[in-house]
């Protein structure tokens, strides 16, 4: 088993030191599932939701999440994001809503958390957005469909 980079040898939480790492490209697609009601999914594509347009304000959530993963996760470590894409996939006859969250970085270290909390965020901001009309939505799973870059090279969630 390999040493857990995260503990110093007393145990405690610490940031790893990349400083001897070298900068590559570094990508990461994260996805979330909001599902809902088929009418207020409805309404989303429509843009009949009373606070606004759900999926502009959401995407925007997402892209500023993003960029503050440093602040939200203790031992991320801050990077320069290079790129950072949302889309959305309405179902509208499951009532679900499928998000992707793609983000790319050249960096000493993985954007895989950055990926991962921009989708999160933009999956709850969906629901704030929405809570008015139905508070029975539901957020999950939400989790890593790709990576790439760095020493541990390519990851690709199985079946996706």
């Amino acid at each position: 088993m390999s040493e857990l980079t995260h503990l110093n040898k007393k145990g405690e939480a610490i940031m790893v030191d990349v400083s001897h790492k070298d900068k590559t490209v570094r990508e990461a697609i994260a996805e979330g599932i909001v599902k809902m009601r088929v009418e207020t999914l409805k309404k989303i594509i429509e843009h009949n939701i009373p606070k606004g347009d759900v999926l502009s304000v959401a995407r925007v959530a997402g892209i500023i999440a993003v960029k503050k993963t440093s602040q939200l996760i203790p031992l991320c470590h801050p990077l320069a994001i290079d790129a950072i894409k949302i889309d959305f996939e309405p179902h509208e006859e499951s009532g679900i809503l499928k998000v992707k969250c793609y983000v790319k970085t050249t960096e000493k270290t993985g954007v895989e958390m950055e990926a991962l909390t921009g989708v999160s965020i933009t999956c709850l901001t969906i629901y704030d957005m929405c809570k008015a009309i139905e508070k029975d939505i539901e957020i999950g799973p939400i989790r890593l469909l790709k990576k790439t870059g760095g020493k541990s090279g390519t990851y690709v969630k199985e079946g996706v």
